[in-house]
Parts: C-alpha cells; sequence; structure tokens
C-alpha cells in the first residue's frame, strides 16, 4: 500500500478494534480497483466518540464505519439518518458529502444479500433470531420487511423488555405483516421456536472466538432437515452450530457474508463503485486462518 498527499481515508470506530477483519476487506479492495484510499481502524472510547466523530469532518474523511459499542450512540451525533437506521436506532456507516455527515445502517441489507445469495427468501416464513442486541434488531427489520410471516425473539431474562421492543419492531418494519413475539430464553422456548423456524439466526456471541467450544445455543436434535440456520458468527467461519446443523441436513449460512455484504455497500456509498465482493469475502477468509495460525 502506497500513502501519498492524495490519500483519501476511511475508516472504522469501535472499542475493542483490535480483531476486526474489515481493515483486511476494504484495502485489499481499493487496491483491486486501483484507489488511493486507506482504511484505518481506531479504538475510541466511549467517552470520546463525539471528538472522533467531529474529526470526521475535521480531518476530510470520506466516511468511517462503526461497530461496538459505538452503533446506538453515534445516531444522535450525525447530520442526518437514513429511514433504515432510524427504524433499527443504529448508525454502522457514516459517509460525509461536504461538510454534512449521514448515517446509514448497512447491517440490516448486508444481511438480507447474504441470505438470498445463499437461496433463502423470508417471504411468508417463520423466522426465530435468538438475542436482542444491535445484531438482532438489524435482523429483525431485515426479516420482517422481506416479509417474514412470523418472528420469535428469544432473549434473556434481563433482556426481555429489549425482545418485547423488538416484537414490535417486526410489526412496524412490515407495516403489520410480521407477527413478533417474545420468549424469555429457557430450554423450553428454544426447542419450541427451533423446531417450528424454517429459518433459526444466531444473533449472540456463543460460539465466537475464543469462545468457540462452548454448546451451542440450540440442541443437535432440534433442527430438522431442510430449515435454514444462520450464525451472525463469523470467527469460526464454521461454529459448532453450523456444524451441527450441516450433519442436520440444514442448510448452513455463516456470518462472512454479512460481513462481506455490509462492508460492500459501505464501500459502495464512499466510493461510488460496485465493491468487489469476491475480493473482499477472500480477504476476510484470509484474515481470520492468519489468526487461527497465530
Amino acid at each position: 500500500m502506497r500513502i501519498t498527499g492524495n490519500t483519501r481515508l476511511t475508516g472504522l470506530f469501535g472499542y475493542p478494534v483490535e480483531h476486526s477483519v474489515s481493515p483486511q476487506m476494504h484495502n485489499v479492495a481499493f487496491g483491486a480497483l486501483g484507489l488511493d484510499w486507506c482504511y484505518v481502524p481506531f479504538s475510541v472510547r466511549p467517552a470520546e466518540l463525539g471528538d472522533a466523530v467531529r474529526g470526521v469532518r475535521a480531518l476530510g474523511f470520506v466516511g468511517v464505519n462503526v461497530t461496538i459499542p459505538h452503533k446506538e450512540a453515534v445516531v444522535g451525533l450525525v447530520d442526518e439518518v437514513d429511514p433504515t437506521a432510524a427504524l433499527i436506532g443504529a448508525v454502522n456507516t457514516i459517509r460525509r458529502v461536504e461538510n454534512r455527515l449521514l448515517g446509514y445502517n448497512t447491517d440490516a441489507e448486508g444481511f438480507m444479500r447474504s441470505l438470498r445469495a445463499a437461496g433463502f427468501s423470508p417471504d411468508g416464513r417463520r423466522a426465530a433470531v435468538l438475542g436482542a442486541g444491535g445484531a438482532a434488531k438489524a435482523v429483525t427489520v431485515a426479516l420482517a420487511q422481506a416479509g417474514a410471516d412470523r418472528l420469535d425473539i428469544v432473549a434473556l431474562e434481563e433482556e426481555k423488555d429489549k425482545a418485547a421492543a423488538l416484537a414490535a419492531l417486526a410489526g412496524r418494519a412490515s407495516g403489520g405483516k410480521t407477527s413478533g413475539h417474545a420468549n424469555i430464553w429457557s430450554h423450553a422456548a428454544l426447542r419450541e421456536v427451533a423446531e417450528q423456524a424454517d429459518i433459526l439466526v444466531n444473533a449472540t456471541p456463543i460460539g465466537m472466538h475464543p469462545k468457540s467450544g462452548v454448546d451451542p445455543p440450540v440442541q443437535e436434535d432440534w433442527l430438522r432437515e431442510g430449515m435454514w440456520v444462520y450464525d451472525l458468527v463469523y470467527h469460526p467461519r464454521n461454529t459448532r452450530l453450523l456444524e451441527a446443523a450441516e450433519r442436520r441436513g440444514c442448510p448452513a449460512v455463516s456470518g462472512v457474508g454479512m460481513l462481506v455484504h455490509q462492508g460492500g455497500l459501505s464501500f459502495q456509498m464512499w466510493t461510488g463503485l460496485e465493491a468487489p465482493l469476491d475480493t473482499m469475502e477472500r480477504a476476510v477468509l484470509e484474515a481470520l486462518g492468519a489468526e487461527r495460525a497465530a
């Protein structure tokens, strides 16, 4: 990579950011298209987020991605929020247009593009989402807007209010078409929603490196042939949940797809060019392979 006086800057605000593979993904994409651009990760403490966002404008960044724990807090720090981001209540992409900062959420569309690329349409289907955090919100909106008939949210007791809010969000996002239901995390609830779902989405960090050896959130014998299983965890790529799904004859989708597609949407917003998704995916898988080797 060459840094010149004309290099245009993008980056990532999060805390922590040390394990992000987005820099590899975006910088390889810039290089593939011959762009004099650079993507840099910034570890931004929550108390310093306002200063960091003002820096996007002051330093002339084209834009930045925003990740945990800042996606919700940054909504009030940009000049304008896209309707989908406003519905989700979270921004993961900022684009600077002249001196204005525009906030978007590419997680929902990135999830849906990866799901459709794998061959699944939620229209008229029944979905179960495990978790009630930011990722679950994006997935809920995506599934509801794509026409899911019923959406079951399963969350811990201490997140029951968030689960209820997500169930209501499913109805709003779909214009009343999707029936949302909140469930408290228990053996019985997990089994019931898993056995009835056409697609099960793990939107929790269960199974994520370095705790990839923990038991999956649902038992293998609850999965039936033909149902879809999507794990938002992408490190490791093949989680224990996905391995169980494959043994049961279920189409299994890794979180790598969502990571690449949401990144591709950010890339297109910033550059105005079609993202080289295959190149970006290879960069992610190479980066994850290097982390495993380390």
